[in-house]
């Protein structure tokens, strides 16, 4: 599954992410700072979203929310879809 989240109140102002079987196979942060993104994308490669959502959910940048915050937001979202289908 392929998702594009539009993000809110972070630098990146969007992620594509791929999931399959539950896993991160790839992740995309548009705009950023790019190392930052990008160190956050190679280190969710391969896990579970589920362990993903727990790690990143609630870390706080510019306000109440963060690149790495946003990512989890998405993933939850990809997550209640799924099941909504």
């Amino acid at each position: 599954m392929k998702i594009s989240y539009k993000t809110s109140g972070s630098c990146a102002s969007r992620i594509e992410i791929e999931i399959d079987n539950g896993l991160i196979v790839d992740t995309t942060f548009v705009d950023g700072c790019a190392g930052n993104t990008k160190a956050v994308a190679a280190l969710v490669r391969g896990m579970e979203v589920s362990e993903a959502v727990r790690r990143l959910k609630g870390i706080a940048c510019q306000g109440d929310t963060s690149c790495p915050d946003q990512l989890a937001q998405a993933l939850e979202k990809a997550q209640s879809d799924a099941l909504a289908s």
